[in-house]
């Protein structure tokens, strides 16, 4: 079993909009102001699926400041999971009505009724439709810290009272900067895995470098409940980063993540299975058995 743990996708009228949206939603405009940054639809990710022969992939909405396109995204990533057949898993947004400042509303379409309930009763509804995480969050982006704050309390409640991971992109403190870096420091993550009892945590991209931190004895504890995926590696990372994040955390801990269509799937599952000295149980546990335990497949 292949499962792709990080993958996006959006409504193609989210495409057909990409110039109304960089002018109105921040973290959008960061990444996709850049035409050549690409957007993928149900349909696109389920073909790269098929061609790189990976049989799910976990598909993320987006760190939206509006209702309406949080509800819109959401809307289409529990459709296409249904009419998918499962093999979409849907990561689902949530909206802080605090945190939208003046861009908390969109022409896109009207707001669904089920937009206005409260917070709580959205994240029941969410999993009740069949969400099964919640993410990409970027908190630093939406204004919000996953280390000390209201919102931080209720992804903590959700993630444990539903059984709901939450994927987190992580920045790493220091490198190169690129297109959508900031949006969750470690700093922060490591906070809210050591303060949120019963949340699951995937750090995206290697976790912006945290698991190199668990040498570090409190903060090795911290991450018991934390995971880390492989997406955008060869962005950003040695090959090697395999093998030190295995014997640093543990294989249990590693997910395979393409990020895409930031990637091609055929072409980062092909990077993670040249990794060097990585035995092949190790691989067949990132490359799938991991998410499977982890999502319950």
């Amino acid at each position: 079993m292949i499962i792709d743990a990080h993958t996006h996708i959006m409504p193609p009228r989210v495409r057909e909009r990409r110039e109304d949206l960089v002018a109105t939603e921040p973290a959008f405009a960061e990444i996709y102001a850049n035409p050549d940054a690409k957007i993928a639809t149900a349909e696109e990710l389920l073909a790269s699926m098929d061609e790189a022969g990976i049989d799910y992939s976990v598909a993320c909405n987006f760190a939206w400041s509006s209702e309406v396109l949080v509800e819109a995204t959401n809307d289409y990533l529990l459709e296409w999971a249904q009419r998918s057949g499962g093999r979409i898993i849907p990561f689902v947004s949530m909206y802080f009505p605090e945190n939208a400042g003046a861009h908390g509303r969109s022409d896109m379409e009207e707001a669904p009724a089920s937009a206005k309930g409260g917070v709580r009763e959205r994240l029941r509804d969410l999993s009740a439709s069949g969400a099964r995480g919640l993410g990409e969050l970027r908190p630093d982006s939406l204004g919000y810290s996953l280390a000390d704050s209201d919102e931080a309390d209720l992804l903590s409640w959700a993630a444990a009272a539903f059984d709901m991971p939450l994927l987190v992109h992580a920045s790493e403190p220091v490198g190169h900067h690129y297109a959508g870096k900031a949006g969750g420091s470690i700093e922060s993550i490591a906070a809210f895995a050591r303060n949120a009892a019963g949340a699951t945590v995937i750090a995206a991209h290697w976790g912006g470098g945290l698991p190199f931190y668990a040498l570090m004895p409190e903060v090795n504890a911290a991450l018991e409940n934390v995971y880390f995926d492989t997406s955008a590696s060869h962005l950003l990372y040695d090959p090697m980063i395999y093998r030190r994040v295995i014997d640093l955390v543990g294989i249990e801990k590693v997910l395979f993540g393409s990020d895409f269509p930031l990637t091609s799937q055929a072409k980062a599952l092909d990077r993670t299975r040249d990794a060097p000295d990585v035995t092949e149980d190790e691989m067949a546990a990132i490359c799938g058995n991991n998410a499977a335990e982890l999502l319950l497949l």
